[in-house]
């Protein structure tokens, strides 16, 4: 499956990302679609099957853009020195950051603007019917933005170097295949995980490499924490609510 130059065959590193895939969004949005039991509380089913599905759907997604990207880029840049390929990615890479970025705000504000216009909505201060107020819009997209530039950075590092090496030509295809990923999310109006999302894009473009190139045991370690943030935020959640309804 290796070429002597270090790299995965092209042909048997699609058919395998395909494979996984599909695998992945036939089985989790036919489980999903199938959970009759949330009516028994209140949830509706197809939102619900639709966000669990992209939970899985999104990483392999974001794999699977990034592996094919980084193997067209290096097809394409094949006869051309490696200081020139980084010289001109290093200029590109502004671009897709621009793109992931884009998404990053156009998908996880939008869950945060949600929720909060729901609140207004449900406490009488907003009809159903109207916009919008344009302070929650601004206030969420200036907090999204603060956060990731004075919080961000231990993922920043995380996210560049602990998982695999990245150079300015994978960390273009890698944000180009997240941004592509987010984009089709939001357009079909599914929320998902940005981190997820350029986890498995990072994962796809140093998979090209060889398997080696990516340190396993941090990616694991990424996984692990996503399964306990969903019981453990539910679980703060409800603690919250409970919390509200006895002091109310």
């Amino acid at each position: 499956m290796l070429r002597r130059d270090g790299l995965l065959e092209p042909r048997l590193l699609f058919e395998f990302v395909v494979f996984v895939f599909e695998l992945v969004v036939k089985f989790f949005i036919e489980l999903c679609l199938s959970l009759e039991f949330v009516a028994l509380f209140e949830l509706v089913g197809s939102g619900i099957g639709k966000t669990v599905a992209f939970i899985f759907v999104s990483p392999a997604l974001g794999f699977l853009l990034g592996a094919l990207l980084m193997v067209l880029v290096s097809w394409v840049a094949r006869g051309t020195t490696p200081a020139k390929v980084d010289r001109w990615f290093r200029r590109m890479q502004l671009v897709s950051a621009s793109l992931y970025s884009l998404g990053h705000g156009g998908n996880d504000a939008q869950k945060t603007i949600g929720i909060i216009w729901l609140l207004l909505i449900s406490s009488g201060a907003s009809g159903a019917a109207d916009p919008v107020p344009a302070w929650v819009i601004v206030s969420c997209y200036v907090s999204i933005a603060l956060g990731t530039l004075l919080g961000g950075w231990r993922i920043v590092k995380t996210m560049g170097q602990r998982i695999t090496k990245l150079k300015p030509v994978g960390g273009f295809c890698a944000e180009t295949g997240g941004a592509i990923t987010l984009f089709v999310a939001t357009g079909l109006g599914i929320p998902v995980s940005t981190t997820h999302t350029i986890t498995g894009a990072i994962v796809g473009v140093g998979a090209t490499k060889k398997t080696s190139a990516v340190r396993w045991g941090v990616a694991g370690g990424i996984v692990w924490a996503w399964v306990f943030t969903i019981p453990a935020s539910a679980f703060i959640a409800a603690v919250a609510w409970w919390a509200g309804q006895f002091l109310i």
